[in-house]
């Protein structure tokens, strides 16, 4: 039975998929509303981001130098395995589990809000491709604007790590530098950017399709925001399995 269902809802998102990467009517409109797509789920995200990882990064660096602390193990090993796991994982497979709840949410309840209010019908009636003119622009936005998020992540993370060694005892502030440096390999930052691209899609798309076919009124809007949350953070996990065997070999 959930098999059944699970396909069903498979088939279900695919050709709500198709429909939406559909050609735009009007260009200069998806322009339009990509933009405004970018601030509303993009760049107000910034203000979250950089506070959660700046309480991240230090934290970090903290557990870190309390598990760490042995003559046997040099000093910058801190800085460097701070950087390695914001790299790593927590600057894209955490941080969007953490914008899952925020944007997903979001998009699930503003799209499922104009379903139960009937807009979606007026577009449908009007000859609107509904699925287009409201889902794409949120995609391409969401999945462009993602590594910018990243790189605050990263940097704030950064940050928060030198303020611990700033203003406390714990470690100096030279040795997490050196570490933050060495033995850097650039391919770790451009696989946290290439897998925050698929868990963008992930998170935008699954909220916006459950979202689009709520049937009822506020409580069932809720409840569909819940689901996208949940079910986008459980394809976030699943991906990121795959993605980082088939990126690390």
């Amino acid at each position: 039975m959930i098999i059944t269902r699970s396909l069903q809802q498979l088939g279900r998102y695919s050709l709500f998929l198709s429909k939406a990467f559909s050609i735009p009517d009007k260009w200069s409109i998806f322009g339009r509303r990509t933009i405004m797509e970018i601030i509303s789920l993009g760049v107000n995200s910034i203000p979250l981001v950089i506070i959660i990882s700046l309480f991240i990064g230090a934290v970090i660096t903290i557990q870190m130098q309390l598990n760490v602390s042995s003559p046997l193990i040099p000093a910058y090993s801190v800085g460097l395995a701070t950087r390695d796991i914001v790299l790593l994982e927590f600057s894209n497979s955490i941080l969007c589990l953490i914008l899952a709840g925020k944007v997903g949410s979001s998009i699930a309840s503003e799209i499922g809000t104009m379903r139960v209010t009937e807009q979606i019908d007026a577009l449908d009636i009007m000859g609107v491709n509904s699925t287009n003119y409201l889902v794409l622009p949120k995609i391409v936005a969401f999945v462009a604007f993602m590594p910018v998020l990243v790189i605050f992540c990263i940097g704030t993370s950064f940050v928060g790590g030198w303020l611990v060694a700033v203003f406390s005892d714990l470690i100096s502030v030279s040795k997490y530098i050196y570490g933050l440096q060495a033995l850097f390999q650039e391919w770790y930052v451009w696989y946290g950017l290439i897998k925050s691209l698929f868990f963008a899609f992930i998170i935008a798309s699954v909220a916006s399709f459950f979202g689009y076919y709520v049937k009822g009124g506020a409580l069932e809007v809720g409840k569909a925001s819940t689901n996208a949350v949940v079910s986008s953070s459980i394809l976030i996990l699943l991906f990121d399995v795959v993605l980082t065997k088939l990126l690390l070999q």
